[in-house]
């Protein structure tokens, strides 16, 4: 680990050992959800209960979520050196990054606003409710609502004029650090409180994942690329239409 100053043993638990408890159970949840839950690994779609409200709040969900990811690896993953590199000041960087965070975050939590209104008031989506569900709503909203909140909070002191501290100095480090092995607790430890409570709301997120239907977030359906065509017939008559030729049957399969 990279220091030994500048923290103290709750920072090393949180940063520097936390992280790695949380990896073994993403990998290890995955792999055993694989080998013994596989019909499980779904996310037991309710649109036969209702649909009106879930096509209004998943696709807000879905695709706001996907631009905070794209957000979230572009500002932990890319140092700033590089971003300075392409040209990109820091200026430019973060008044991006803001308004993009807060219109994508409001998006995000407008559509899971959504669906758990339609799973609170639609009779059959809440009996097929579980505690697991529950549980993971929960975090979810919290990660949503403290990434948010965090935004438009320093987005606010930034147009006051105010100074706020970067993530890309503290956070970043930290998560890269990670990867190979060598937490920078340092970095993490001196981050402001929002950062913290977000990165833990996340961890706890990401432990949960692989244990509820959010495992659906791994699957690909590369599968059906090369499946076979699914050819579909019928025992009934179906007589040609008035004034038109019948056409002759062709062969199936």
């Amino acid at each position: 680990m990279t220091g030994t100053g500048g923290y103290g043993p709750v920072d090393l638990l949180l940063w520097g050992v936390l992280p790695y408890v949380v990896l073994v159970l993403v990998v290890g949840g995955l792999v055993w959800r694989y080998r013994y839950d596989r019909f499980g690994w779904t996310t037991r779609s309710s649109e036969l209960y209702e649909s009106r409200l879930l096509r209004i709040g998943s696709p807000l969900f879905h695709f706001g979520l996907l631009v905070v990811i794209v957000g979230h690896v572009v500002g932990l993953l890319i140092p700033d050196t590089w971003t300075r590199a392409l040209g990109v000041s820091d200026t430019l960087y973060h008044v991006s990054a803001l308004s993009m965070g807060i219109v994508a975050g409001a998006c995000t939590l407008t559509g899971i606003a959504l669906l758990i209104w339609r799973r609170r008031t639609t009779g059959p989506v809440f009996s097929a409710t579980t505690r697991n569900d529950k549980l993971m709503y929960l975090v979810l909203v919290l990660a949503i609502v403290t990434g948010l909140g965090m935004t438009v909070y320093f987005a606010g002191v930034e147009l006051a004029g105010g100074h706020t501290g970067d993530y890309r100095q503290t956070v970043s480090p930290w998560f890269r650090s990670i990867w190979i092995l060598q937490p920078d607790i340092t970095a993490m430890a001196a981050a402001e409180a929002p950062y913290k409570l977000h990165a833990l709301v996340g961890l706890a997120l990401f432990a949960l994942l692989p244990f509820t239907r959010l495992v659906h977030a791994f699957s690909a359906p590369i599968g059906y690329l090369f499946r076979p065509y699914v050819v579909y017939r019928t025992r009934d008559p179906h007589p040609a239409a008035a004034g038109q030729s019948q056409r002759a049957a062709r062969r199936g399969w």
